[in-house]
């Protein structure tokens, strides 16, 4: 191991695709075709939902406007759902499939955890590290935690439409440590995004790259990325 687990005091979490994952159900596309008459099978599925989950990019043509509320989609309910169902529209979905599939998105009953993730945030609380949810988002996550039964194993959560800023944004970062009372040198945060989540680097955070691979293939993510970073659970 690298470091001993009492040089980590705090643990930051992106959620999509580190903590939970939007996964695909067959039955949210029945019935629906894109434009061209081609059918939604499980390759158009899945990247559909990588458009409605991917951190950073482009992936679609965008007008001034719709690029506009791309940008700022994680500040702002009305612009998410604006730059979303324009994804969505350019994807090929009639609209009211795409308002459809959108409200899948914002619903956290729709979000899977991963099969590491409830072992991990208890075990963090058994130790006295402190927690906390850095996400950029414009619903709020905290139903599924509830749901999933650890949103008590989370001290704070930060998300970018409550704070007003969107990682790599070090302001995000800081509201967080702040907010647990840890310095950014004693955080580790843990992120499916080099470019967004990675930005905690610049306050002095250590990091650690998770794969937002489905919930079914990636089993023990967390454990691992944490393991690396002298935190066994």
């Amino acid at each position: 191991m690298a470091d001993s687990v009492t040089d980590v005091d705090a643990v930051l979490f992106d959620f999509s695709g580190t903590l939970f994952r939007l996964e695909e159900d067959d039955s949210w596309f029945e019935g629906m075709t894109l434009e061209d008459d081609k059918v939604v099978d499980a390759h158009v599925q899945a990247e559909l939902v990588h458009r409605l989950t991917v951190p950073t990019g482009q992936t679609v043509s965008m007008t001034p406007e719709a690029l506009h509320a791309w940008v700022n989609r994680d500040l702002a309910p009305h612009l998410h759902r604006e730059a979303y169902l324009h994804v969505l529209r350019e994807s090929g979905l009639a609209r009211h499939h795409a308002e459809a599939l959108y409200a899948k998105v914002i619903d956290p009953i729709w979000w899977t955890p991963y099969p590491d993730t409830a072992t991990v945030l208890a075990g963090l609380k058994q130790r006295g590290i402190k927690t906390a949810v850095v996400s950029n988002i414009a619903f709020d996550i905290r139903p599924a935690f509830e749901r999933t039964g650890v949103a008590d194993d989370v001290d704070v959560f930060v998300l970018s439409f409550e704070v007003g800023s969107t990682k790599p944004d070090p302001a995000i970062f800081t509201a967080a440590l702040e907010q647990l009372g840890v310095p950014a040198e004693r955080a580790l945060m843990v992120g499916d995004s080099d470019e967004a989540d990675g930005g905690a680097r610049a306050l002095g955070c250590r990091f650690a790259l998770v794969n937002p691979l489905p919930t079914r293939d990636r089993r023990d993510g967390l454990v691992a990325a944490l393991w690396a970073h002298g935190i066994p659970l």
